[in-house]
């Protein structure tokens, strides 16, 4: 049976979504100051694991679990693993505005495989997105005009993965269950991360562990929130939302960190979101290819 379609709740599921999305950026930031980012990959992958068990039992335990696409998953969830080591590694280096507006370049990456990988054309919405997005990252980059910060090519990359794991995760939507996603990426993420986890381990001291936990939490959660949303209305009602996480990004990061956002900056995020919301209305009606978030 479908969901009820109700805007309301698909705001308040939005709202958890982007909540979610924002404390973890928080949460990643204050745990990697101490902790190495595999270890803190490795402890929100367990962690995230035992929170969504019950959610595995309520969807039919384990068996309910089993899977018809096992390579699948786990090819697309070692390029997840990538694109969110990366990501974490990109909070470090940049202002929370800057790595929230590059990363919105993710559907640029995701038309332009999707075109390439399942052979889907280019029409004018994806192009103008993919002309704005460009645009709006040289704004922000301004190569050869600045000395480029690493950070930004590292969240340019995983803006990249996140696009590749998009499109790998197109035909699992249409078979796998939203829970059933999650939780082969738990699994497989815990395991390739292993091995790096134990070469940097340490005790995580006591006031990190508040953090450890939360990044675990809002990093699980915030993709069943954002399923929940989709399911509830059209990608156009709900998605134009997920655009406050840039200027709630620059508050927040003004709020605790004293960043500080340049009009270069502001322009450029400008410009890749507009491009994407130009791109919205191609989506009407077609929730189940959203239904994994390709953020963090």
């Amino acid at each position: 049976m479908l969901p009820e379609q109700s805007n309301l709740k698909a705001v308040l599921w939005m709202a958890g979504a982007i909540t979610c999305f924002l404390v973890m950026a928080v949460a990643g930031r204050e745990t990697t100051e101490v902790l190495n980012i595999f270890q803190v990959m490795e402890m929100r992958s367990v962690l995230g694991f035992i929170m969504l068990l019950p959610l595995v039992y309520r969807a039919g335990g384990l068996r309910a679990m089993k899977t018809a696409h096992p390579l699948q998953h786990l090819g697309r969830n070692l390029i997840h693993y990538a694109g969110q080591t990366a990501w974490l590694y990109a909070l470090t280096l940049i202002p929370l505005a800057q790595l929230i507006s590059i990363e919105f370049t993710t559907p640029i990456w995701t038309a332009l495989l999707a075109v390439v990988v399942l052979g889907e054309r280019l029409d004018a919405a994806r192009i103008t997105a993919i002309v704005f997005g460009l645009i709006g990252v040289t704004v922000i980059v301004r190569p050869g005009l600045d000395t480029v910060n690493p950070g930004h090519l590292v969240v340019l990359g995983a803006a990249l993965a996140f696009g590749i794991s998009i499109v790998m995760t197109k035909s699992l939507t249409r078979t796998d269950s939203v829970v059933r996603i999650i939780f082969w990426m738990l699994i497989i993420q815990s395991a390739a991360g292993i091995i790096p986890a134990i070469q940097v381990w340490q005790t995580p001291p006591a006031s990190v562990w508040p953090w450890i936990f939360v990044i675990a939490f809002s990093g699980t959660f915030s993709h069943f929130c954002m399923a929940r949303a989709l399911a509830h209305a059209d990608a156009t009602v709900i998605m134009p939302m997920d655009f406050l996480r840039v200027p709630l990004a620059a508050l927040i990061g003004w709020l605790l960190y004293a960043e500080q956002i340049d009009l270069f900056t502001a322009a450029g995020a400008a410009l890749i979101l507009t491009g994407n919301l130009l791109n919205l209305p191609r989506r009407r009606g077609k929730p189940a290819d959203m239904a994994v978030t390709p953020m963090p």
